[in-house]
């Protein structure tokens, strides 16, 4: 998998906004991607301390959704905590994960933001762009943008906009009665596309297979079992 150097990481904050605005000019927000055959899911945990970020990959076959393999990765941060740079802080993170994929994905779901962001440059966006592949922000809460109501019944979804009522991701229900996920585009996919991929990926849990395996591992100590997940892979 190719991943692409656009910037230094030794930033500061400063550096990091103008980086992001710099960026998000490049984002494409409409499908570049064929088949689907494989999807990944990337999420981050600091189960140890909060210098050190556990970063979990785990690749499935698509639509069946079977886990195929996964990595889990632990890494010394140097970013610190800044509520919309996030993915300066986790991204190395990840970028180590990644290099061990056997198997490269042809779309990724992301723990976080894509454009529903304040520059219109999350984790996924910023991910999408480094890797050249199609990435999805799938976030468990909000974090900009407002919208009307709130969906409440599985595959029902309404408009996430910003202040300009742009329209910059979607609050979808993946389930009936749960707390609804927020949808962005990250990099070479349409809004559209994004939530139709994410409710395919979904089974019986609010989160969508994806994302929900690679959120175990990056919080919890130990891997999955291989005779709970079907993994063919592992790397710790």
């Amino acid at each position: 998998m190719e991943i692409k150097q656009l910037h230094d990481w030794k930033v500061s904050a400063s550096r990091a906004i103008e980086i992001q605005k710099e960026l998000a000019a490049k984002v494409i927000t409409e499908n570049r991607f064929g088949k689907i055959q494989y999807v990944a899911g990337i999420d981050i945990g600091f189960p140890k301390n909060k210098e050190t970020a556990r970063a979990a990959v785990t690749l499935l076959n698509f639509p069946e959704l079977k886990l195929l393999e996964y990595v889990v990765t632990d890494s010394l941060v140097a970013f610190p905590y800044v509520p919309g740079l996030l993915s300066f802080r986790e991204i190395p993170a990840i970028i180590e994960a990644l290099k061990e994929l056997k198997t490269e994905p042809d779309i990724i779901l992301c723990d976080g933001q894509g454009i529903a962001h304040p520059r219109k440059f999350g984790l996924a966006s910023h991910l999408g762009l480094i890797l050249d592949k199609p990435t999805i922000g799938v976030a468990k809460s909000r974090l900009f943008g407002s919208f009307d109501y709130t969906p409440c019944k599985k595959g029902e979804w309404t408009s996430l906009r910003n202040s300009d009522h742009e329209e910059i991701g979607a609050v979808l229900c993946t389930r009936d009665n749960v707390k609804p996920l927020y949808i962005s585009i990250g990099h070479k996919i349409s809004l559209q596309s994004s939530i139709e991929i994410v409710l395919k990926c979904i089974i019986k849990y609010r989160l969508p297979e994806t994302t929900r395996t690679a959120h175990q591992l990056a919080s919890k100590k130990t891997p999955l079992s291989i005779s709970d997940n079907g993994a063919d892979t592992i790397h710790i």
